[in-house]
């Protein structure tokens, strides 16, 4: 079974959005392990290359080349082609690993990293909502990928 790992930075306050995920999680039990590994906010400096910097260094703690950035400037893809995505990862890795970066984004140095960029579009999701959606999507590649009819 396929290791699912989600980097986010920040964490969920409200229970509606825990109870969103925890739901997701739960149905992507069947397919893979999920783990969410929440970073810590660097609000503590007012530089905001440095709050890049010192939350990058967490997330490059936490994932591998072949994790994928959720990244406004990233390419927008479709259900079927994050389906294709994570079939194509998984044949080469046994750990999938997404990131959401915190409210500054993410530092070069991650995207340098990082094996891959998508976007959900052009539009910017507050991160408690991106994490819902992502594991959404996720859910959905599986299911369109195991030939489930969820996806429609």
């Amino acid at each position: 079974m396929i290791n699912l790992k989600i980097v986010c930075v920040g964490n969920l306050k409200e229970d509606f959005w825990k109870k969103a995920c925890e739901e997701y999680i739960k149905r992507l039990s069947r397919f893979c392990n999920v783990k969410v590994v929440e970073l810590a906010e660097q609000n503590k400096f007012e530089n905001e290359s440095r709050i890049l910097l010192e939350e990058g260094k967490e997330i490059l703690k936490n994932i591998s080349p072949n994790s994928v950035l959720l990244d406004v400037k990233g390419k927008e893809v479709s259900s079927e082609e994050l389906a294709e995505k994570i079939k194509k990862i998984s044949l080469e890795s046994n750990e999938i690993a997404f990131v959401i970066g915190g409210s500054y984004g993410i530092c070069d140095k991650v995207k340098e990293y990082a094996k891959d960029r998508i976007s959900f579009g052009k539009i910017t999701l507050p991160h408690n909502l991106a994490r819902v959606v992502l594991l959404e999507q996720v859910y959905r590649a599986f299911m369109i990928n195991s030939g489930a009819k969820y996806h429609k």
